[in-house]
């Protein structure tokens, strides 16, 4: 279970629940992990709200959320994004042999993020990133926003710059991506190598719907938080525990067991560097 905490654009204006300042997403975290989440995916923000990759943030919020996890006395995996294509290639992959994260983000690919700009990804960044990822034995959490992203994974395994097995990230019904729906899904799931696992999440309306399609066909993990989704219900705003709680419902009620951080590192294959 992964909890997606703010993301780079949700905004207060949009959730008045969205963690937004270090201290805010390390209780954030605390909270979610007692809920029931077992790998924390963190963007981080500057003073004025807005989405940084600086170096400095990464250490200062990740210091904080693996201190207040150890005082609770509690076990997460910790993903970082790598994602943010305003800022040079050098910069979003810095935090990473600082910090040496279980996971971090791979977006395989570039696409037309809500038909408003573009969501950057050059083949050159990717293979710099996977060379990193494999450099420090961090686990690229491949996001999967639209069918074409696929054919780069195999590309890029093919060329050795990714390793099997994969875990894949559907991230469903951004504008500009694929929809949040079962043909999607039936769509990529037999693309994925044999041996990957996959985790999947859905934007906005979509969130509730995938998540259930998702545990039908067998999903690895399932992805919440108000990175991408703010409401619980229709008008009512969630907080990321309430979000988290809500997902461990719905997995218990097809007989899934909720795993551990210990025994999600053992799904993916995950090396603890601290």
């Amino acid at each position: 279970m992964t909890a997606a905490l703010c993301g780079a654009g949700t905004t207060r204006a949009l959730s008045p629940h969205v963690p937004l300042t270090p201290d805010e997403i390390a209780a954030d975290a605390v909270a979610c992990v007692k809920a029931g989440a077992s790998i924390v995916h963190i963007h981080v923000r500057d003073e004025q709200g807005n989405n940084s990759m600086a170096t400095e943030l990464f250490v200062e919020v990740v210091g904080k959320v693996r201190a207040a996890v150890a005082a609770a006395g509690l076990d997460v995996v910790l993903n970082l994004t790598t994602s943010g294509s305003k800022w040079p290639e050098d910069v979003r992959v810095a935090h990473l042999p600082v910090l040496m994260p279980e996971m971090c983000s791979y977006d395989p690919g570039s696409m037309n993020w809500a038909n408003s700009y573009v969501f950057l990804n050059t083949p050159a960044f990717l293979e710099k990133l996977g060379a990193v990822c494999q450099e420090l034995q961090i686990k690229p959490e491949i996001e999967i926003f639209d069918a074409g992203m696929l054919g780069n994974v195999e590309y890029y395994l093919k060329k050795g710059v990714l390793k099997p097995p994969c875990h894949y990230q559907f991230v469903l019904d951004v504008p500009g991506g694929m929809p949040g729906n079962i043909e999607s899904l039936a769509y990529l799931l037999p693309k994925l190598p044999q041996g990957s696992t996959w985790s999947i999440t859905g934007i906005g309306k979509s969130h509730v719907p995938m998540m259930l399609a998702g545990l039908a066909a067998g999903c690895d993990g399932l992805r919440v938080g108000l990175e991408d989704n703010v409401f619980l219900e229709k008008g009512v705003h969630a907080t990321n525990a309430q979000l988290v709680e809500r997902a461990v419902e719905l997995g218990k009620v097809v007989g899934r067991q909720i795993a551990t951080a210990e025994e999600t590192r053992q799904i993916l294959g995950l090396k603890k560097h601290r």
